[in-house]
């Protein structure tokens, strides 16, 4: 598992003399995890995501992508589907399972005319699927866009959860009053019955003293 983040700004021979629009100091930088079992492909991706704004982790099968999920949390998931022991769709799986996610979203890679891998990964957890190549602009795209649409979700299901939160405390609030209501109609209950006890036993001690 290694780590990559340049944040003192790429090189221009590394970018080919390109300035793209994620180096905008107002982007926000994003924690990613790229799993990939090649090593040069690891090395290229994290050094040319680590200069569009990520913090990259990479890991190279489902043990270490599981480690780096326990110990950091991260943003948005980049997983290769060539991985073998065990491949990506039950790499997939068990991070899926693991409950480490954290509602990170999850980008597949596919090697290109791959439809039945592609449908695997989306039916295994991934979010969304790419194919390789591809093309690392397009990509940041939709990882940001995952990203976003992620913590929609998010902030509405605290929406929801803080809604039933109240809808029930209203309900005990509710509940304890209608409560308190019968036991006052009961106290009511039981004074008219005094009182009306009270008032016999006037009438018939005045009907002695006639």
């Amino acid at each position: 598992m290694q780590r990559f983040d340049f944040r003192s700004g790429p090189n221009v021979e590394d970018m080919n003399g390109e300035t793209p629009a994620a180096l905008d100091t107002r982007v926000e930088r994003l924690h990613l995890l790229v799993v990939d079992a090649q090593a040069a492909a690891r090395e290229a991706m994290a050094r040319r995501f680590s200069h569009m704004r990520y913090d990259v982790i990479l890991a190279e099968n489902a043990a270490t992508a599981l480690e780096a999920l326990s110990a950091w949390r991260f943003d948005v998931l980049l997983v290769d589907m060539g991985l073998t022991d065990p491949d990506g769709v039950e790499t997939l799986r068990r991070m899926r399972v693991s409950g480490l996610l954290r509602g990170a979203p999850v980008l597949a890679i596919a090697p290109h005319g791959e439809d039945a891998l592609a449908l695997r990964a989306l039916e295994a957890g991934a979010d969304d699927h790419v194919a390789k190549p591809f093309d690392f602009d397009v990509v940041d795209l939709r990882l940001r866009h995952m990203v976003r649409r992620a913590r929609r979700l998010e902030q509405m299901v605290r929406h929801n959860e803080a809604l039933d939160a109240r809808i029930a405390r209203r309900a005990m609030e509710l509940g304890e009053t209608r409560a308190e209501l019968e036991e006052l109609r009961a106290d009511r209950g039981r004074l008219i019955s005094s009182i009306q006890a009270l008032n016999e036993e006037i009438a018939r001690l005045s009907g002695r003293l006639n």
